[in-house]
């Protein structure tokens, strides 16, 4: 085992996680959430057309592999007359794919809240709209955060398919240093070492919040 080796590549992985992972992850993860909330709405149309568009919006990015859609949108837009550079389509393609997988936990966390909620707010004089984001949406956040959490430490480990589109972040680091190098073995260890060293971090903040959150949750 190379110790020099590891520890010279340590901190530039740390460094392209830091500058490249984590913002990719962040943009990518709170455009995800707009998207899933849009989609989880639909879902829950009475309307059978913009539900029927929720549910097949939710089969394609669940029913295809997220390099597919990566690819989709790096690759294959280009030749509808459509170029985007690797950061925004891998911004683009990873809030897509959060986007199909968190809107069915936003969804289930809104069915979660119990009807006399929505009855509660139709009483005092509230709309549908206004009732949802004064009431309803308040109240299924707390029941979302530990699903959303975990959706997001996947998502840190997804970001390294960006590399397959030419965008520096963590894994495409160490593929720079593993041919440098020609350790590919050791260096790719290291990464995997910083991958869950930073999900583990990610996982202790999660066990934080939703411990804050379980106070204003009655028992």
């Amino acid at each position: 085992m190379d110790w020099e080796l590891i520890l010279q590549s340590f901190w530039p992985l740390v460094l392209g996680g830091l500058t490249g992972t984590i913002p990719l992850t962040l943009a990518s993860f709170a455009l995800g959430l707009v998207i899933a909330l849009g989609i989880a709405l639909l879902r829950l149309s009475s309307n059978p057309v913009l539900s029927w568009i929720g549910r097949a919006y939710v089969s394609v990015i669940r029913g295809t592999p997220l390099l597919v859609q990566l690819f989709v949108i790096f690759y294959g837009l280009p030749s509808l007359g459509v170029t985007l550079p690797p950061w925004p389509s891998a911004i683009i393609a990873l809030s897509l794919n959060v986007g199909g997988y968190a809107a069915e936990i936003i969804r289930a966390a809104i069915l979660s809240v119990p009807r006399g909620q929505w009855e509660a707010g139709y009483t005092i004089g509230m709309s549908n709209a206004v009732t949802l984001r004064r009431i309803i949406l308040p109240q299924a956040a707390r029941v979302s955060v530990p699903p959303l959490s975990n959706t997001f430490i996947s998502l840190v480990k997804d970001t390294s398919l960006a590399s397959t589109i030419l965008v520096t972040e963590m894994f495409k680091e160490a593929q720079r240093i593993a041919t440098f190098s020609s350790e590919f073995m050791t260096i790719y260890l290291v990464a995997a070492f910083v991958y869950w060293l930073f999900c583990t971090v990610l996982a202790a903040v999660q066990g934080r919040v939703e411990k804050r959150l379980d106070r204003y949750v009655a028992h």
